[in-house]
């Protein structure tokens, strides 16, 4: 699945993930009004480039464009969250049942050593943020799919802004031991090729995620 791997080959493609990264993390706020002026002083890039960049962040579902307003950066509401959330449910979890079937005994081992690096970080902390891309567990999983329709709806479509609400909202707090235990869970599932416990159980890790950021969500 090499074609999925992302790499800053220009300068715009290099100002895109900037630009993504400033909105997935909350240093450009969510509802924020996009300036094309002022980002590509930011950016120390053009405006086409930036215009480029909005655009690739719109089919990503991370900017919204409205009439008389222009382009803003997604609100982060209870409502959105659900939506999203239904449908990650559901995705992930089909994703889960087919990583339990295809994934190799290699991605399994490198994926438990993952979790092991993880349990480390809970240890020592309270928050349990993830790293886009190969650190992220649940990206690993949706590769391990090896459904190409799947892996593109899911890493190409919904994958950034789901990680908005998670880096944003619900990585912090009683949660983390949770996640991580249920993590551990569905990696065990996967590890015994269990296919209809591993959708089952990633689908119940989702629906619990959800109640938490829409509870923080609630006092944003």
């Amino acid at each position: 699945m090499a074609y999925f791997t992302e790499r800053a080959v220009t300068v715009a493609d290099k100002t895109f993930f900037q630009f993504r990264k400033d909105i997935v993390e909350g240093a450009i706020k969510p509802g924020s009004k996009l300036n094309e002026t002022e980002l590509s002083t930011k950016y120390a890039v053009g405006r086409s480039v930036i215009r480029e960049a909005i655009n690739r962040l719109e089919s990503c579902h991370l900017v919204e464009r409205k009439a008389n307003i222009g382009a803003r950066v997604v609100a982060l509401t209870p409502e959105g969250l659900r939506e999203l959330y239904q449908v990650r449910e559901s995705l992930e979890g089909m994703a889960a049942r087919l990583a339990a079937k295809n994934m190799t005994d290699q991605e399994i081992t490198d994926l438990n050593s993952l979790l092991n690096t993880h349990f480390q970080e809970v240890k020592t902390g309270d928050s349990y943020y993830q790293e886009a891309g190969d650190l992220d567990f649940h990206y690993r999983i949706i590769l391990g799919s090896k459904n190409s329709h799947l892996i593109s709806m899911l890493i190409n479509g919904i994958y950034h802004l789901v990680r908005m609400y998670r880096v944003q909202l619900g990585m912090a707090g009683p949660r983390v031991a949770t996640a991580f235990d249920e993590h551990k869970h569905i990696v065990q599932a996967i590890s015994n090729r269990d296919e209809e416990l591993a959708e089952m159980l990633m689908r119940r890790h989702i629906s619990y995620s959800k109640n938490n950021i829409e509870t923080k969500l609630a006092g944003y």
